[in-house]
């Protein structure tokens, strides 16, 4: 069944499945107030959430026009859906007022991404900081009416799929606990019922759609899992409404804002705007796009990966976003992208495919902990499947450069010999420091072998025979979905310790 889940969401991006699942939110809001489950009239929701999507438009139309930045329209639509779950529709008749609310709110949230930057880099969640500003200014406050009982069961549901398919369970289960311990304790402090204290934030607080809609926004959290803790920590300490420093209560905006400004000071983010150099044909379906980063402080660690926008026309379902691991090393002057491609590709591949120096794109968050240990006596297993090879590329190039030999077995698994990419690198590196790079052909037509060539998949036989020393190795598998747990399964078969098993999984949309 998980499986079957799976591959449905690496069908659709993250931010397409955001976008949906905050549309089916607003649009439940609508029938449940149409049958009086909630207090609000259900016309005057989607009124709500119509001005906000369009103020949110045509206010970011302006600030992208005046910056001179690319848009993205995913983004301005899920800002103004998680302001019309958060700001509660009018219910006084005060119409004006109401509108006035929403305009500002929206236009404080677009505006913040361009002016509220460090090094072009917005650094707080805009719904957020926008319902933090209006409180303070016109002194209109958002209700978080969105955490109620009735609204709870498709809060969970859709959030549970969206933090699967983001893969920062980690961070969301961290958050949800420490809001949850740190209530106790309030309200043992307070002399209230404890409870009654941990009953109302599960039910009718706004835990769980802050949880997983905002504290996970990819551009304003920490970039290892560890600092990720950190910063879940952080939020569910303040998030209790009991948390006051004087007399100034905690909210779930300042709760959040607050550990964004935390999430900034440990972990700096970049943003850049490349320009393409040059396209490399890797093998017969997948290339290497060369970038000059553009930027003269920017660094990363080999094996992480980024976010990389390419706005072009005729946008399909899957988006203008894509993650991909930068392939090449820290110590190269360049950044690197290995791409695959099919015959279906999406529009963005075929953007990418037509770009030139000339074509913006705009790469940001750096991220990732699919890393190299620090002990360079730690013996490794790289295990890649087709172009999920370009974290090793990143590594094995900065080991070449920085003469830091280490004990690598690498078993990299394609369909044939002509689909295995940067081979100069992995060969230099046997040639160096002994990498012993086994490639596993899985097309049973080839016939011709070679002494570095095996036949079949990579199985646990194949585990044993190549590294006799398996069980003192870390493992780190890259590839395909259904790869990447194909072989977690085999070595955990073989006895191969949880701790001593890696993860980087790539989505599967084309």
């Amino acid at each position: 069944m998980l499986n079957f889940i799976d591959k449905q969401l690496n069908r659709i991006t993250m931010y397409k499945l955001l976008l949906y699942y905050l549309i089916v939110l607003v649009l439940v809001a609508m029938g449940l107030s149409y049958a009086g489950v909630l207090r609000f009239n259900a016309l005057l929701v989607g009124i709500s959430a119509v001005i906000l999507l369009i103020t949110c438009w045509a206010v970011n139309k302006v600030f992208a026009a005046i910056f001179n930045a690319p848009t993205n329209v995913e983004s301005v639509y899920i800002t103004a859906l998680i302001l019309a779950l958060i700001i509660p529709p009018t219910t006084d008749g005060n119409a004006a007022e109401h509108i006035a609310f929403l305009l500002a709110a929206s236009g404080l949230a677009m505006a913040s991404k361009y002016i509220l930057t460090i090094h072009k880099k917005h650094i707080f969640n805009p719904a957020a900081i926008a319902v933090v500003l209006t409180a303070i200014g016109p002194r209109q406050s958002a209700d978080w009416w969105v955490g109620t009982s009735a609204m709870l069961p498709y809060v969970l549901l859709g959030g549970v799929l969206l933090v699967r398919k983001i893969r920062r369970g980690r961070m969301v289960v961290t958050f949800f606990a420490s809001t949850l311990i740190a209530t106790a304790i309030y309200s043992l402090l307070a002399r209230s019922g404890v409870y009654m204290g941990l009953k109302e934030t599960i039910t009718t607080s706004a835990m769980f759609f802050l949880g997983f809609i905002m504290l996970t926004e990819p551009l304003t959290t920490p970039s290892t899992a560890r600092k990720q803790s950190w910063y879940a920590i952080l939020t569910g300490i303040l998030f209790p409404p009991q948390f006051h420093i004087l007399s100034l209560y905690s909210t779930p905006e300042l709760a959040l804002i607050t550990s964004n400004v935390f999430s900034y000071v440990i972990s700096p983010k970049a943003k850049l705007f490349p320009t393409l150099k040059q396209m490399l044909r890797l093998t017969p379906d997948s290339a290497d796009f060369v970038f000059s980063p553009n930027h003269k402080r920017f660094s990363y660690i080999p094996g992480q990966y980024m976010e990389w926008t390419l706005p072009h026309d005729g946008v399909d379902s899957r988006g203008d976003r894509r993650y991909f691991t930068l392939a090449s090393s820290p110590t190269e002057p360049d950044l690197r992208i290995g791409v695959k491609f099919y015959n279906r590709s999406s529009t963005y591949k075929e953007a990418l495919l037509g770009a030139t120096p000339k074509t913006p794109i705009v790469a940001s968050g750096v991220s990732g902990d699919f890393v190299m240990p620090k002990d360079p006596k730690q013996k490794l297993v790289f295990i890649a499947g087709g172009i999920g090879v370009t974290p090793y590329r990143s590594m094995i190039k900065y080991l070449l450069d920085k003469k830091d030999p280490r004990t690598i077995t690498m078993l990299y698994s394609a369909k044939t010999t002509n689909d295995f990419a940067y081979q100069e690198v992995f060969e230099e590196a046997r040639r160096e420091f002994g990498l012993n790079t086994i490639y596993v052909v899985s097309d049973k037509s080839i016939t011709e072998m070679h002494e570095h060539v095996r036949m079949g998949r990579i199985s646990s036989e194949l585990i044993k025979k190549e590294i006799s020393d398996y069980q003192e190795r870390i493992f780190y598998i890259s590839g395909p979905h259904r790869m990447v747990t194909d072989i977690k399964k085999v070595l955990n078969a073989l006895g191969v310790q949880k701790h001593q098993i890696k993860l980087d999984y790539f989505s599967g949309y084309t």
